[in-house]
């Protein structure tokens, strides 16, 4: 078992380097980056059977020794457990179907091979950021995610549009890694150890005995959770460091899905909960990050359903369902954000790629009020997103239902009634816009026929995905054990009143018939572009959430702006300004002091006799 431990995240790494090196024809590079990545998901499957009766197990294998200076030793070692065996196999089994499903999407792309190398790696490097048993390898595994992610982007570098929406991933990205950083640096000073267990360890300790901990060591402790969770918030977008995620669609439609569904934004709720011990430590910051939460899943679900752009509005509702999962981390539920996670990886992804089958079938049109009417000529996609959306919204019996519900549930549990209000306000306006996207898209005016039909291998891959959209609501047993005992520690709360109970269970379902009803009337239809001096409050609002709350022009107005003023006056640079100074000083004092130098026999006597005369001078007044 240790064998096809290693062989999980060494493939996808082997096959990246092969295609990079060879450069293979397409058939060769469609068969290589598939089956790689097919391969480690049948191995990851595999493993599952293997340990299908056990809830409680470790499995570790080394891949050799990195370095060891003083306290620090670090070693490439995978480590296998309940929680990184969910992620594996979410990353590994939505992988391989995006890569199938890619396969065909990107067969007529002249750069398909470099396409299949980014792929293949960005899979790897996530394989490697959930199996990491020491902080090191896992930022290695962070920061291959946040290169991948930055080449894929821009894959069509081309159009500058996309270059810029990868360097705001990538810039934006890079403020949170730079603080959680930090907060690792921290960690060891705190624990003079890196490995991942023997941190939780010590934090379990320190839970059980809080007399052992100082007041010094609970600050640092908080700080390194602040930072740890600042690099969250950056690879999973959440408030302030949410605003590349739209501008990430930038990229192929099946990169979306992977980083949405599968790999980059998974990551930030894997390092919460993976060091769940070390965050209780911190109630305040566990706190915080519940309303950050919050904050971040009614932002999403609001800016959602201003959009146009399809892509966009899916973007969007990963936002708001990553502050969900950030929700349920905060108020202590890590195994509810985790089903969460594993839940959303199938809708979403379900949603991506029946967007990218649409897009490819309309011509590759993405704005949601130029297509309609499409049930009768597009029934499998009319289906996919049906099921999508009604996973998406937590209607009953779909998968997203049974995680969600959890997370609310839970969040009462912590006795946290606001934050509970806003994942209800969440909830519908999460349904709002989802119901909005599918009666526009398959029941509106039709405005332009689709002329081609999905692919055979696209409807396989999204078949797929609908079964697990229904049906994979099904909660990982080993990660509840996993988190059972630190979750028991909370303080029981009273049992749910009647409105608590139903009122999540009933309201996405009224407001997908009051979305109908908002639909017939035609409140869905686009306002036609007003002239300046006549915006309504209306409209006000609408711009204002369709710009993501205005955060690009806030940064704009605080960073940018500022910027861009200092660097206009500061044109000549004034550090190099000191430097020519000195420069100029040396220059005149070189000129004066050259008069000196004449070659003259009399002038250099005296001189000499002068300085002579002066030092004995000097020397009688003291």
């Amino acid at each position: 078992m240790e064998i096809l431990l290693s062989l999980i995240p060494l493939l996808p790494l082997l096959s990246a380097c092969l295609l990079l090196f060879w450069q293979p024809k397409i058939a060769t590079t469609q068969v290589i980056g598939v089956g790689s990545v097919s391969l480690a998901a049948l191995l990851a499957l595999s493993l599952n059977i293997a340990l299908w009766d056990q809830t409680q197990f470790v499995l570790q294998t080394s891949l050799g020794q990195w370095l060891t200076i003083d306290k620090l030793s670090l070693n490439f070692t995978l480590y296998l457990d309940p929680l990184s065996l969910v992620m594996i196999t979410i990353i590994t089994c939505i992988g391989a179907l995006i890569h199938l499903y890619s396969a065909c999407y990107m067969k007529e792309d002249a750069d398909i091979c470099r396409f299949f190398v980014y792929l293949n790696l960005f899979v790897s490097a996530m394989l490697f950021l959930v199996l990491a048993d020491n902080l090191i390898l896992l930022y290695l595994g962070w920061e291959g995610v946040g290169l991948c992610s930055y080449l894929l982007i821009g894959f069509w570098y081309r159009e500058v549009k996309n270059s810029q929406a990868a360097n705001k991933a990538f810039i934006i990205t890079r403020i949170g890694d730079t603080a959680m950083l930090i907060g690792i640096i921290l960690i060891f000073y705190q624990f003079d150890t890196l490995n991942i267990q023997q941190i939780q360890a010590h934090s379990q300790q320190l839970l059980q005995n809080s007399e052992l901990l100082t007041k010094g060591g609970a600050g640092i402790i908080s700080l390194c959770c602040l930072l740890l969770f600042a690099g969250a918030a950056g690879k999973s977008a959440q408030v302030p460091l949410h605003s590349w995620l739209p501008d990430a669609m930038a990229g192929p439609t099946p990169v979306s899905a992977l980083i949405h569904a599968a790999t980059m934004v998974t990551a930030g709720i894997y390092l919460v909960a993976r060091n769940m011990e070390l965050f209780s430590l911190a109630p305040d910051v566990l706190h915080f990050i519940a309303i950050v939460g919050v904050i971040t899943l009614i932002l999403g679900a609001t800016s959602a359903l201003a959009q146009t752009d399809l892509k966009r509005i899916l973007a969007y509702s990963t936002i708001s369902q990553l502050g969900y999962m950030f929700l349920a981390l905060g108020a202590g539920s890590a195994s509810a954000a985790v089903f969460h996670l594993m839940t959303h990886a199938f809708f979403k992804a379900l949603l991506f790629l029946s967007a990218g089958a649409l897009i490819y079938c309309m011509h590759h049109e993405k704005d949601i009020f130029k297509m309609g009417g499409l049930r009768k000529s597009q029934p499998l996609l009319a289906l996919s997103f049906g099921i999508g959306c009604a996973a998406l919204a937590s209607l009953p019996m779909t998968s997203g239902f049974f995680s969600k519900e959890l997370i609310l549930e839970q969040t009462l549990l912590a006795q946290q009634p606001l934050l509970w209000w806003g994942g209800v306000i969440g909830a519908f306006f999460t349904a709002l816009y989802s119901a909005k996207l599918f009666f526009v898209i398959f029941f509106g005016k039709l405005n332009r026929p689709s002329t081609h039909n999905t692919p055979r291998a696209m409807a396989a891959v999204l078949i797929a995905l609908m079964l697990l959209s229904l049906i994979g609501g099904i909660q990982p047993q080993g990660v509840f054990a996993h988190f059972t005992a630190l979750e028991q520690s909370q303080i029981p709360a009273p049992s749910l009143s009647a409105l608590e109970h139903w009122l999540p269970i009933i309201l996405p379902v009224l407001t997908v018939i009051l979305a109908w009803f908002l639909f017939i009337k035609g409140v869905f239809t686009p306002d036609s572009q007003p002239s300046q001096s006549s915006v309504s409050i209306k409209q006000q609002l609408e711009r204002f959430l369709h710009s993501g709350w205005a955060f690009d022009s806030l940064y704009h107005l605080i960073l940018i702006k500022p910027f861009r003023l200092i660097s206009k006056y500061n044109h000549r640079d004034i550090i190099d300004q000191l430097y020519r100074q000195l420069e100029r000083l040396s220059s005149l004092l070189y000129r004066q002091l050259s008069r000196f130098q004449t070659g003259q026999l009399r002038h250099y006597s005296t001189s000499l006799v002068i300085f002579c005369i002066l030092a004995i001078a000097w020397g009688l007044t003291l």
